[in-house]
């Protein structure tokens, strides 16, 4: 089996690579299935909403659980293995370090329920919609900052970017989009909510109606 592997890469990578594309096709999926009315631009947010999901709850879920009865290196089954295999780049997946568990465990909770609400919001043009994808979109990028910054304000002693799979795929790349669509959703907003202003003060600033003739 490891003969058909790429060079560089080992069975568990490859697996765990194939499991993050299984993700992006159950949410394309559901987007498929419940975002057909909605216009081209909601529906890329709802392809990213539903993976956002699908992630909390499917990887970084089992992760705390993982890490609260015991550790990952420690742990037994697939999930266990793929989670090995992140810590190859970021070994404080793999002891329970405090800090990722505190931030999974309101990842998991707050961000899950955020991006569940927001995803009902687009579907039903809610009013509230972008106060979600605001809220949502500082959590995610405050998660990011607090998963790096400690261990860059150390030197980077748990990060292993030698290899470039570690470094550019496991770090750069899965971590980055939870860094690039978070902002790019609170340009969206920051959009939306201008044109909105701008029709409400349009509307403040026409003239009156004539007096009825009658």
């Amino acid at each position: 089996m490891d003969s058909v592997v790429p060079p560089g890469l080992s069975l568990v990578s490859v697996l765990s690579l194939l499991a993050c594309s299984i993700q992006v096709l159950a949410a394309a999926l559901l987007t498929l299935r419940y975002g057909g009315q909605s216009s081209a631009e909601d529906r890329w947010i709802l392809l990213w909403l539903f993976y956002d999901v699908i992630v909390h709850l499917t990887l970084e879920g089992p992760f705390v659980y993982m890490s609260l009865v015991g550790t990952v290196e420690t742990s037994e089954g697939p999930l266990a293995e793929l989670w090995r295999e992140y810590g190859k780049a970021d070994s404080r997946w793999l002891i329970s370090d405090p800090t990722i568990v505190s931030i999974e465990i309101l990842t998991v909770v707050l961000d899950s329920m955020l991006a569940l609400l927001l995803i009902h919001a687009v579907l039903k043009d809610k009013y509230y919609r972008h106060w979600l994808q605001v809220a949502l979109s500082v959590c995610e990028l405050y998660g990011g900052w607090m998963t790096f910054c400690p261990d860059w304000l150390m030197g980077s002693p748990h990060l292993d970017t030698s290899s470039r799979l570690h470094m550019w795929v496991y770090l750069v790349f899965f971590n980055g989009i939870w860094v690039v669509v978070p902002v790019l959703l609170l340009i969206q907003s920051w959009i939306s909510l201008r044109r909105l202003h701008t029709l409400g003060q349009d509307d403040h600033n026409s003239p009156p109606p004539p007096p009825s003739s009658s």
